[in-house]
């Protein structure tokens, strides 16, 4: 099991936060990485870290993680973005970073929650309005919620029918009905883990 990371929690919380940062650009520690990269992640849910979150670049952090070889990395990274944008400045962020393909990329992870934050995180990212990123609801996208609707995971299917309902007209589903299957990313349905027996 991982320690809990050096931080001394009398710095305040842009002290605390930095101290994340920092550990977790220095450790060499796979698993002391996981667990500070879920902690911003966890901080990642509170509007009021938004402000030191920017300023200390954890969303750049988060985007960088989304290339790691890590899954592990990887979910806690999407599940930061994913809690952070909702907020205007973070989306703006993460739109100009270039991450919207980084985003797309999750969408063909083995690992569900890597998913389901990433399809959550496009539809953030597709909210209605000025500077609209067309990649987000490409033909090859769309294709994947088709896919992802029909999914035996509920929450993934879920997801998928909103989207395709609420951020894709119906010409951008019909269109994509028409490609050939196997032209959406070549992303396979991601693997369910089975229940957990008590």
């Amino acid at each position: 099991m991982a320690q809990k990371p050096k931080v001394d929690p009398h710095v305040g919380r842009l002290g605390y936060l930095q101290a994340l940062v920092t550990e977790f650009q220095e450790t060499e520690s796979q698993d002391a990485k996981e667990q500070v990269l879920a902690n911003l992640a966890n901080f990642a849910y509170d509007p009021s870290n938004y402000p030191y979150l920017r300023q200390l670049q954890v969303l750049d952090l988060f985007l960088d993680s989304l290339s790691e070889e890590n899954e592990t990395l990887v979910e806690f990274a999407i599940g930061g973005l994913c809690n952070l944008c909702a907020d205007r400045a973070n989306k703006e962020h993460i739109l100009q970073a270039g991450g919207g393909p980084l985003i797309i990329n999750c969408l063909s992870s083995p690992n569900e929650e890597t998913v389901l934050s990433a399809v959550t995180t496009i539809m953030y990212l597709s909210a209605p309005g000025p500077g609209r990123h067309p990649e987000l609801s490409s033909a090859p996208v769309v294709q994947c919620m088709l896919r992802f609707s029909l999914s035996a995971n509920a929450r993934l299917r879920n997801l998928a029918q909103v989207f395709l309902e609420d951020f894709c007209s119906p010409s951008q589903v019909a269109e994509a009905r028409r490609w050939p299957a196997h032209s959406a990313l070549g992303i396979p349905l991601p693997r369910t883990e089975a229940p957990q027996q008590p």
